[in-house]
């Protein structure tokens, strides 16, 4: 299986999994031994300043906290545009990667723009590749920036869908839950 790192996880119509349900998430880090990303799209209605002061000089004021995924919910995540991308812990595309787990936030020069996440989603070896092996559960797709620093997370599955042209347009437009329909 190909690295799926930089990629997007878009759930397909029959993810159910209500921590996955219309997500898309970007894979950070992807091996033999297992992956890791975040989920983009799963705004919080409380505040980064709120939620986890010491990391709120990253992020412009009033910016939200994300849901990152069901692993470790307590624990900040923070992806940032790195202006030295060796800076980053872990790059996930282009300047764009997670900051060192125990850093000092004020010693990471050159941070154009960050995000926080309240957890992250995780894979152990081989249970990505068997989901993406199950018909409908995962549509990969190589990210851009744009996708991981979105102004509208709550339309991104919707708006990566469109870029993914015709095909994809039942799927974009079906009811979140279509026995409703």
């Amino acid at each position: 299986m190909e690295n799926l790192r930089g990629h997007l996880l878009i759930a397909g119509p029959n993810l159910w999994d209500p921590n996955f349900r219309r997500t898309v998430v970007l894979v950070g880090h992807h091996t033999e031994d297992g992956a890791v990303g975040v989920v983009l799209n799963r705004a919080l209605d409380v505040a980064v300043h709120e939620a986890v002061p010491p990391l709120a000089g990253l992020v412009e004021p009033g910016e939200r906290l994300y849901l990152g995924g069901p692993v470790q919910p307590t624990s900040a995540v923070v992806i940032a545009d790195f202006e030295d991308p060796e800076s980053a812990d872990a790059l996930a595309l282009g300047s764009i990667g997670f900051l060192p787990p125990e850093v000092d936030t004020g010693e990471i020069p050159g941070i154009r723009r960050a995000r926080i996440f309240a957890g992250y989603a995780g894979w152990e070896a081989g249970q990505l590749e068997a989901e993406l092996e199950e018909d409908g559960s995962w549509i990969v797709e190589p990210a851009i920036p744009e996708d991981v620093f979105t102004d509208d997370p709550g339309h991104l599955w919707s708006s990566v869908l469109q870029r993914m042209g015709p095909a994809f347009a039942m799927l974009r437009t079906m009811p979140a839950d279509p026995s409703t329909n």
